[in-house]
């Protein structure tokens, strides 16, 4: 049995879609109609056809398409489909991520994590056990580190 919270966080994620899709739409100049969105889409998507009434659903917040037809939407509203699917929130969640990655990595560091990615598992599971028993005793001598096993 689904969880109740999960199926109102998907209807969520579904209504926000159809938000971003609509705005998107307007601001290619676009009225956010199924009709016209029926028509435009399957004009420049190289699948099979979609239906008036998915593309009615995927406006009124009831579905998401498929990936490969996010992709042609996207691509058509000139949009970045992991922004149509999940936002601009979600991008710069990433972008902040790596930017801490690239500024908090010396040179030495990305040739060791370079190093570390070119042996084969086994090998990689024995360093990550390593390097998690040398920061959790530096964590118990008071410094502060956090470590997730």
């Amino acid at each position: 049995m689904v969880k109740p919270e999960f199926n109102f966080r998907f209807m969520n994620e579904k209504t926000e879609f159809a938000k971003r899709l609509r705005e998107a739409m307007l601001a290619e100049g676009y009225e956010p109609r199924p009709a016209v969105l029926e028509k435009n889409f399957n004009s420049r998507y190289w699948g099979k056809s979609v239906t008036f009434q998915a593309v009615s659903r995927w406006l009124r917040g009831e579905a998401i398409p498929a990936q490969d037809k996010l992709q042609a939407l996207a691509e058509w509203l000139k949009i970045e489909p992991e922004v149509l699917r999940y936002g601009e929130a979600v991008r710069k969640s990433v972008q902040a991520y790596r930017r801490r990655w690239d500024k908090g990595i010396n040179s030495l560091e990305r040739e060791t994590f370079d190093a570390f990615l070119q042996l084969p598992a086994p090998q990689r599971k024995i360093v990550r056990e390593v390097i998690l028993a040398f920061s959790q005793a530096h964590a118990k001598t008071g410094k502060s580190a956090r470590v997730k096993v």
